[in-house]
């Protein structure tokens, strides 16, 4: 049965009069990639800060690996791997010596460093490019090395800190291909980012968090059937009366009736068949439509509903 690699308790966090962590509660377990999402300012940066032991915070605990979390806790500290989103290397440095550098942390032995360097640069398919400076390295290529240097020396809990931002598409297939591999290798991962299709591609449960609390967790799917829209039905039509749109709107399950640029959008809340429904009443009104399509809601949509849509800083 898979054990608690992170537990956080009943944390709080102020920054005098801001509670940036508000009685927050967090369970990770073994083997999991793990999405941690909110808006801006939700206090996913201090939640990862407090749980590395690099904050202090005013109440609560935290556990890593069954143990107590210290600043000290340096036993603990090594069979973690950290990558956040402000790529950290040396300019200074070539791709093999930023690597080798950070690797070195952990690792003493030359001979098996020597060994997890050149399995790092080999996983993130920068053999071509070891002697290479970062100022030479595309955007793509110096995430990869930020990845290397965090992954170096094999960790059995990784956090990756919105590690595809600012990347082309086949650099970010490439990260994600990535990290689903280093899960595969026995890597518990906790995953932020602003990209709600990688979260769902990737992660096998989700928290989301907002005003320094957990609002909601479980799987995809878990966290779709927590939200009212359960069916977006979108239909090109040339034309409807207020009087069809009024018959739609009282239609089983739909609670959302808009027609735009001869578009019109239904929301259904639960139940089957709505599709079949909405196209009964339009043939029963002998109305011409062209394209219909039915789709499901999108972790993006869970999100907006629980966070709400108003702008962040």
């Amino acid at each position: 049965m898979p054990t608690p690699v992170v537990k956080v308790e009943n944390l709080v966090k102020r920054y005098k009069e801001l509670v940036a962590l508000d009685h927050f509660n967090l369970e990770i377990m073994e083997g999991e990639i793990f999405g941690l999402l909110g808006p801006n300012g939700s206090g996913k940066t201090t939640t990862i800060n407090c749980i590395l032991s690099l904050l202090g915070y005013d109440k609560g605990c935290i556990e890593v690996f069954g143990r107590e979390m210290r600043p000290d806790s340096y036993d603990l500290k090594r069979r973690i791997g950290v990558v956040m989103q402000d790529v950290a290397v040396f300019q200074e440095l070539t791709v093999y010596e930023n690597i080798d550098y950070f690797c070195g942390l952990y690792i003493r032995d030359r001979k098996l460093r020597k060994t997890y360097v050149e399995d790092a640069i080999q996983f993130v398919e920068l053999t071509d490019f070891q002697k290479f400076y970062p100022k030479k390295l595309s955007g793509g290529l110096l995430r990869r090395l930020n990845i290397a240097c965090g992954i170096a020396h094999k960790p059995e809990l990784i956090i990756l800190d919105e590690p595809t931002v600012a990347v082309d598409p086949q650099s970010r297939n490439k990260i994600l291909e990535g990290i689903g591999e280093l899960n595969r290798q026995g890597a518990t991962i906790i995953y932020t980012s602003h990209y709600m299709e990688e979260v769902e591609q990737l992660c096998t449960r989700i928290a989301i968090m907002d005003k320094g609390k957990n609002l909601a967790i479980g799987t995809t799917e878990e966290l779709k059937r927590m939200i009212k829209k359960s069916e977006i039905i979108s239909i090109d039509i040339l034309d409807l009366t207020e009087a069809q749109l009024k018959d739609l709107r009282q239609l089983k399950h739909v609670y959302e009736v808009t027609f735009e640029n001869h578009c019109l959008k239904i929301l259904c809340d639960g139940g089957k068949h709505n599709l079949l429904r909405v196209l009964d009443y339009l043939q029963s009104q002998e109305l011409s439509f062209g394209r219909v399509y039915s789709e499901l809601p999108t972790l993006n949509d869970v999100f907006l509903e629980i966070t709400g849509k108003e702008l962040r800083d």
